[in-house]
């Protein structure tokens, strides 16, 4: 789908996205989290969206493809694998996410999304690798950050499905408001569209991470958790708006 037939299509989507891209086989280990631990990071008008009582965060790891800004496809900058800690917010009935740290392995790309978005980017040497076949899909994300080789990896069973809208592949992976910080302390928004995406069955799951070497020393007591919700997603086409700041804030 074009992003015109895709803005005709919807008409609550602004008129022209900032960033274009695809996000390729998109892979979410959600974890039980105590709410101190994202306390210092929710912008002001948020509150924490939980389930069942729990609230969650979530390591992403992705490609992006063909990633274009203002429409530009910049040479070097259009294929790169991403690894982000998210977790989840929601102002009265609207929900989105809120990034701890987002991990690129260029730092033009981390410099960009700092400056223009304020998001919490670092650039460091990163690695993603897709194998598969007719029955089943492997990927596997490596960093290396502060002298320590970081991996998350999964291994998935075709074909991909869509989960119900209740179910919590649902509610993790369909969110399409990010929040954030400026520098004076106001809460950002931005609107990032793509379609419902379907999930493969994970059969597998490995994730190596130190945690307080990766997101801070508050954070070493996640070191050995289990994660509550493990997903694979196909991805999409996705696009990011330009940001806003919320009245009040």
């Amino acid at each position: 789908m074009t992003h015109e037939s895709a803005r005709s299509s919807d008409p609550m989507r602004p008129a022209w996205p900032f960033l274009t891209a695809r996000w390729s086989n998109v892979l979410l280990a959600t974890f039980v989290v105590p709410p101190d631990l994202l306390a210092p990071h929710l912008p002001v008008g948020l509150d924490l969206d939980t389930r069942d009582g729990h609230a969650f965060a979530s390591l992403v790891a992705f490609d992006f493809l063909d990633t274009r800004v203002l429409g530009i496809p910049w040479p070097g900058f259009r294929t790169f694998p991403e690894l982000n800690l998210r977790f989840y917010v929601r102002r009265r009935d609207e929900r989105g996410v809120v990034f701890v740290r987002e991990l690129v392995p260029n730092r033009f790309v981390a410099w960009m999304a700092r400056t223009l978005y304020n998001e919490p980017y670092v650039a460091a040497p990163m690695s993603s690798a897709v194998t598969e076949d007719a029955e089943r899909l492997s990927v596997e994300h490596r960093l290396s950050f502060a002298g320590r080789t970081h991996t998350m990896r999964a291994v998935a069973s075709k074909p991909a499905y869509v989960p119900e809208p209740t179910s919590d592949e649902a509610f993790f992976k369909e969110h399409h408001w990010g929040y954030g910080k400026t520098r004076s302390g106001r809460t950002l928004r931005y609107h990032v569209w793509h379609p419902v995406w379907p999930v493969y069955p994970v059969l597998e799951t490995h994730i190596e991470l130190d945690w307080a070497t990766v997101y801070g020393p508050r954070w070493a007591s996640m070191q050995g958790a289990t994660p509550a919700s493990t997903m694979l997603a196909v991805g999409s086409q996705i696009a990011v708006y330009p940001r806003g700041t919320l009245s009040g804030s």
